[in-house]
This record gives C-alpha cells, structure tokens and sequence, in this order.
C-alpha cells in the first residue's frame, strides 16, 4: 500500500520535494516517468538534476516507490520493479 503522497503524486504528475542539493536544501521537481520491464511498466518518480543518492534512498524509503536522477536509480528497501509494474 502507497502513502498518501505518493499516491496523489501519481495521480498528478508530478510533485515538489525538498531535497538537500549541494548542501543547500531546494524544492525540485519530480515527475512521474513510466519504466517499461518486462513485467509492465511501472512508475518513478525523476529529477533532471543530480542528487546524492543518500537523498535518493531518504526519499524512496519516505515515498515507498523508485525515484530517480541523473545518476541513478534506487527502491524502496526490499523491493523491485515487479512490485510497482501496473500502479
């Protein structure tokens, strides 16, 4: 079961999150991006920005679904895209 945010972040789009960039915290946009697999798609949350990817995981494990950016991709703990294919 998604939390609320991330489900109203599917719904919409996308979403806005603070994030911790460079040392500094900012706002930026996530959007919501269907992954093909051979499971079925399935969704991400991506920035077109670089993120450290200790936020990326703070923000997957917050979220529970796979958020990306420019330098990679991470999941929730213990899960893989065949857990998100058709949400």
């Amino acid at each position: 079961m998604l939390p609320k945010i991330a489900r109203d972040a599917l719904k919409l789009g996308k979403v806005d999150i603070r994030v911790m960039r460079s040392g500094t915290l900012q706002f930026q946009e996530f959007v919501v991006k269907r992954i093909p697999s051979p499971i079925g798609e399935y969704p991400v949350l991506f920035a077109d920005k670089f993120v450290d990817m200790s936020e990326l995981l703070r923000l997957s494990e917050e979220y529970q679904i796979p958020v990306s950016a420019k330098n990679g991709t991470v999941f929730p703990r213990g899960k893989t895209s065949k857990d998100f294919a058709g949400l």
